[in-house]
C-alpha cells in the first residue's frame, strides 16, 4: 500500500513564492541606486542634461572617471587619505576589541560584569552628541585639519565590536582552554592561537562593518578638516556640487569609483560572512 505524504506537510508553494518575489522586489531595491549611479558615470555631461538621468550611456565615456583624476583637485589625494585612515582605524580597532573582548570574556577580576556594561552603554550615546566635545577637545590639542585628528577617535576600539567578540568568545569551549593552560600557554597564546581562528569569520564580519563604516564616513571628517590637504572621499564628492553648480556626472563617477573597492570586499569574504551569521543563529 502506498502512503500519500498530506498535503499539510507539503511546503507551502505559495508562501516560497511570495518570499522570492519580496527578496527579489527588495534586491532590486538595493541595486537600482547603484546601477544609476554606473549610467550616469558613464555619461558625458552633454548627454546628462540633454537626455535626463534614465537614459543609458550612448556612447559609454570615461571622460567623468579621467577629469576626477586630472583636475586640479585631484581625487588622488581623497583616495589615499581614506585608504590610510580606514587602514589604520581598522587595525587598531581590531587589536583593541579582540583584546578588550577576550578580557571580559575570560578574565576574572572585580567589576569586570560592570565594567563591561558601563562601557556598551555607550553605544546609546548618538554620535552627534560628542563630536562638539571631540572637536574643542582635538583643535586645543592643535590637531585639528591633521591625519590623527581623523583617527584618534576611533582607534581605540569600539564598544559594538567589543560586545560582538565576547558574545562570540564565550563559546569556546572551556577544556580547550584549559588544556592549553596545562600546557603551559598564557593569555596571549590562548588568545592568538585558540580563541581567534575559531572566530575568524566573525572577526572578518567585524572588518567589513568597520571598513565600510569609515570609508563612508562624512559627518566627522567635514567637521574637523578643511581645505584639500586632509580631505576624504566623501568630503571630496559632496564638493563637487555646490549650489550654483550641480556637476552630477562627475558626483555619480565619483561615487561609483567609492563602491568599487566596498563591493569587492564583500565578494572576497562573503564566505566568512555568511558562516558569522550561521553560526550566531546557532548558538
Amino acid at each position: 500500500m502506498t502512503v500519500r505524504p498530506s498535503h499539510r506537510n507539503r511546503p507551502g508553494a505559495a508562501g516560497a513564492l511570495f518570499a522570492y518575489v519580496v527578496m527579489t522586489a527588495a534586491a532590486l531595491l538595493t541595486l537600482a541606486p547603484i546601477a544609476l549611479s554606473t549610467m550616469t558615470a558613464l555619461r558625458a555631461p552633454t548627454d546628462f542634461l540633454s537626455q535626463g538621468p534614465l537614459h543609458l550611456p550612448n556612447p559609454p565615456t570615461l571622460e567623468n572617471v579621467t577629469q576626477l583624476f586630472t583636475r586640479e583637485d585631484s581625487f588622488i589625494t581623497p583616495f589615499a587619505v581614506t585608504a590610510q585612515m580606514v587602514a589604520v582605524i581598522l587595525a587598531g580597532q581590531i587589536v583593541f576589541s579582540v583584546m578588550a573582548a577576550y578580557a571580559f570574556a575570560f578574565l576574572r577580576f572585580r567589576g569586570r560584569d560592570a565594567l563591561f556594561w558601563l562601557f556598551i552603554s555607550t553605544l546609546m550615546v548618538p554620535q552627534v552628541v560628542v563630536i562638539i566635545p571631540l572637536f574643542l577637545a582635538l583643535s586645543e590639542l592643535g590637531l585639528r585639519n591633521t591625519f590623527f585628528a581623523l583617527v584618534i577617535p576611533f582607534v581605540f576600539g569600539s564598544p559594538y565590536a567589543v560586545f560582538l567578540l565576547r558574545q562570540n568568545f564565550r563559546s569556546v569551549p572551556q577544556e580547550l582552554i584549559d588544556a592549553m593552560r596545562v600546557d603551559g600557554a598564557g593569555h596571549l597564546r590562548i588568545l592568538w592561537n585558540l580563541v581567534v581562528p575559531l572566530n575568524r569569520p566573525i572577526i572578518v564580519t567585524l572588518v567589513i562593518i568597520t571598513v565600510v563604516t569609515h570609508w563612508n564616513s562624512f559627518l566627522w571628517p567635514l567637521i574637523i578638516t578643511k581645505g584639500p590637504d586632509w580631505r576624504t572621499l566623501t568630503v571630496a564628492t559632496s564638493a563637487l556640487s555646490t549650489q550654483y553648480n550641480a556637476n552630477w556626472t562627475l558626483v555619480m563617477a565619483a561615487t561609483t569609483l567609492a563602491l568599487i573597492p566596498l563591493i569587492l570586499l564583500y565578494f572576497a569574504f562573503q564566505k566568512q560572512v555568511a558562516n558569522s551569521i550561521s553560526g550566531t543563529e546557532l548558538r
